[in-house]
């Protein structure tokens, strides 16, 4: 018997750049059962707002996680058959983290045991992130240590993704599609 390696779509891009509804577009298409794993949460009346509005974009029949730091045991509470997993988002997630005084070290092996438990389930992964690094330079040492280790966590995700989508302006750009096997060496 041959069990499905599990799959990661990442998609990346900027700040409203149509992340979050092409991932969702994507899911929809695929006749499996939904999880949304959901990083983010509700510090103001304006992120509250926001979250609001993402989960109105959202079948009723998805299951919803909402965990903002313990990603890997929500993962593997998801047991087979073949889901579609939405992580939304590795922006929200990292910084999270940075907030828990976590070090870039720390997150970014976090980031691939995330990656690679992915591909070991039987599941598919779409996972949203942005790309912080292509404004000012913040101004802060905390502003600069997000983008630093955002920007390494993207890069671990894309490596072991087969697709990877810049979307701009609403326009999903596929940057990258490899086939199981070749992803397979780098997780052994």
């Amino acid at each position: 018997m041959v069990i499905k390696m599990g799959e990661i779509v990442f998609i990346t891009g900027g700040v409203r750049s149509g992340k979050s509804s092409y991932a969702l577009k994507l899911a929809k298409k695929m006749d499996k059962e939904v999880i949304f794993l959901a990083t983010g949460s509700a510090k103001d009346e304006e992120m509250e707002e926001r979250i609001k509005l993402h989960k109105k974009g959202r079948p009723s029949s998805w299951k919803t996680i909402e965990e903002g730091k313990n990603v890997i045991p929500a993962l593997l509470s998801i047991k087979p058959p073949h889901k579609i997993i939405i992580i939304d988002c590795l922006t929200f997630f990292v910084s999270n983290l940075l907030l828990d005084h976590q070090t870039e070290e720390f997150i970014t092996e976090y980031i691939e045991r995330i990656a690679k438990i992915i591909l070991k389930s039987p599941h598919t992964a779409i996972i949203v992130s942005n790309e912080v690094g292509w404004g000012v330079v913040p101004e802060s040492a905390l502003g600069r240590k997000f983008r630093d280790t955002l920007g390494k966590s993207n890069q671990i995700m894309a490596k072991y993704a087969q697709k990877v989508y810049l979307m701009v302006s609403g326009m999903p750009v596929k940057l990258k599609e490899k086939r199981n096997e070749k992803i397979k060496k780098d997780i052994d």
